[in-house]
C-alpha cells in the first residue's frame, strides 16, 4: 500500500508517441537514469522503464491487472481477448490453446512443417542479388508457418501479412483514428468468414492445430472467443518471428566477427536471444492499478494504467554492459522481451525453434557470405511492436 508522504509521479508533456515510435531507445536511456517512473501525458499511462519495476508489475497480476480499459485493442479486434483478461478467465482461454505449443507437438508437428516450409522458401532466393528479405522471406515465411499452427490454411499469406499488420495497427491506435479501426472491421469480417468455413474441416479430420483444438475440446470456449483467441495469434504470431529474424539479421550482418563465429559455432541460439533483447520485437504493455500503492516512492492511484516498457527492461543498466549493442558473446542474461509472468508469451518455444533450430542455420549454410550493402538505410520503426521496415541483403 501506499503512504500518504509518497510523491506522485511527474508529468511530461514533451515526448510525444511519433518520437516514441521512432526512436525510442534513446527517450528510455534518460529515463532510467533520470525519470524512471513517469507520466507520459501523449500516451495517458505512466512509463516503468527500469526492468525490476517491469517485471514486478507483471508479476503481479492482482495488483496489476491486464484488463485496462483505455486500450484501443478491443476496438480493433472486436473482442474482449485473453491479452486483457486476468486469472482463471485468462488461464482457460489460454489453456484452451496450449495443446497446439506442446513440446511433444512442436517436436513431432510443427518442426518438420516449418523446415520444409523454410527449405521451400530458402530454396527460391536468388543467389548473387540484392533482395528485400522482410517482403521476399521473413514476413511470408512467419506468415506461412503460422497458418498451419493456427489451421486455417485457407488463408493466403498475403491475407494473414495484410491481417496481422491491420490488428497491430489497430492495437496501437492511441490517437484512435477512425480510419484504423475501418480497416480493423474489414479484416475482422474477412477473418471471421474464413474461421467458419474452416470449422467443418477440423471438426471432421482433428488435429494440433489450435483452431482444431478449440472447436473439438470436450468443453470448448465460447466460439466468439476462440475467433478471439486464433485473431491473438494472428496480431502477434507474424511480427515477432518476422521482426526477430530481421533485426538479427541486421546485427549478425553488421558485426562480422559476431556472424563469422554463429556459423563456424552454430551459435544460432545466442544469436536469436541477443536479438530479442537487443531490440524487442514487442515493445510495451498495459496494466491498470487495482489498489494504491507504490513504486520507487512514486505514489501509484488506484485505477491508474501503468505501461510496462520490456524494451526499455532489455537495455537496463544495472543488467546489462552496453546494452545498445547487439553482442552474441554477452554473459547470458534473462530477458524480459516475451514477457513474464501469467502472459508470458505462449509462442516463445516456437519462435526460438523456427529461427534459431530451423531458418537461420539454413540460410547462412546457403549464403555463408551474405551481405547488407547499406545498413545505414535500413529503418527500425514502431513503439508497440520494432523491427526494421526493410533489409536488403546481397545473397552470396
Amino acid at each position: 500500500m501506499a503512504t500518504t508522504l509518497a510523491k506522485t509521479a511527474p508529468v511530461d508533456h514533451e515526448i510525444t508517441i511519433a518520437q516514441l515510435t521512432e526512436d525510442p531507445y534513446r527517450i528510455f536511456r534518460r529515463l532510467r537514469a533520470e525519470a524512471p517512473v513517469l507520466h507520459v501525458a501523449s500516451i495517458k499511462r505512466t512509463l516503468l522503464t527500469k526492468a525490476a519495476d517491469t517485471k514486478y508489475v507483471k508479476e503481479n497480476p492482482a495488483l496489476f491487472s491486464s484488463d485496462d480499459p483505455t486500450t484501443p485493442m478491443e476496438r480493433a479486434f472486436r473482442a474482449h481477448t485473453l491479452m486483457r483478461k486476468d486469472a482463471e478467465e485468462h488461464l482457460a482461454e489460454r489453456n484452451a490453446m496450449a495443446p497446439t505449443f506442446a513440446g511433444r507437438n512442436i517436436k513431432a508437428c510443427w518442426e518438420p512443417i516449418y523446415t520444409r516450409i523454410a527449405e521451400d522458401f530458402v530454396a527460391r532466393l536468388p543467389r548473387g542479388e540484392t533482395v528485400d528479405l522482410f517482403k521476399v522471406l521473413a514476413a511470408p515465411f512467419a506468415a506461412h508457418c503460422l497458418k498451419h499452427l493456427l489451421g486455417i490454411e485457407e488463408a493466403s499469406d498475403a491475407e494473414m501479412e495484410r491481417w496481422s499488420q491491420t490488428l497491430i495497427d489497430g492495437a496501437g491506435n492511441f490517437g484512435y483514428r477512425q480510419e484504423l479501426f475501418d480497416l480493423c472491421d474489414v479484416a475482422n469480417d474477412e477473418m471471421d468468414a474464413l474461421f467458419a468455413r474452416a470449422i467443418p474441416r477440423h471438426r471432421a479430420d482433428p488435429n494440433a492445430s489450435a483452431l482444431s483444438v478449440m472447436v473439438n475440446a470436450d468443453a470448448p470456449i465460447a466460439m466468439s472467443q476462440i475467433y478471439a483467441n486464433i485473431k491473438i495469434a494472428i496480431g502477434g504470431g507474424i511480427n515477432e518471428p518476422r521482426d526477430a529474424l530481421l533485426t538479427i539479421l541486421y546485427g549478425l550482418l553488421t558485426n562480422p566477427d559476431q556472424m563469422e563465429a554463429a556459423k563456424r559455432d552454430a551459435l544460432w541460439a545466442d544469436a536469436f536471444e541477443e536479438g530479442v533483447r537487443w531490440v524487442a520485437p514487442i515493445q510495451a504493455s498495459s496494466r491498470k492499478v487495482m489498489e494504491d500503492t507504490e513504486i520507487r516512492g512514486i505514489f501509484i492511484p488506484k485505477g491508474d494504467i501503468v505501461m510496462t516498457s520490456q524494451a526499455s527492461a532489455c537495455h537496463d543498466e544495472e543488467l546489462y554492459d552496453e546494452p545498445e549493442r547487439y553482442n552474441i558473446f554477452r554473459p547470458r542474461t534473462p530477458h524480459q522481451a516475451f514477457g513474464n509472468g501469467p502472459h508470458f508469451c505462449q509462442g516463445t518455444h516456437i519462435a526460438r525453434r523456427m529461427l534459431a533450430n530451423i531458418l537461420l542455420p539454413m540460410l547462412f549454410d546457403r549464403f555463408p557470405d551474405m551481405a547488407l550493402p547499406e545498413p545505414d538505410k535500413v529503418k527500425f520503426w514502431g513503439f508497440g511492436f520494432r523491427g526494421p521496415l526493410s533489409l536488403p541483403v546481397t545473397l552470396n
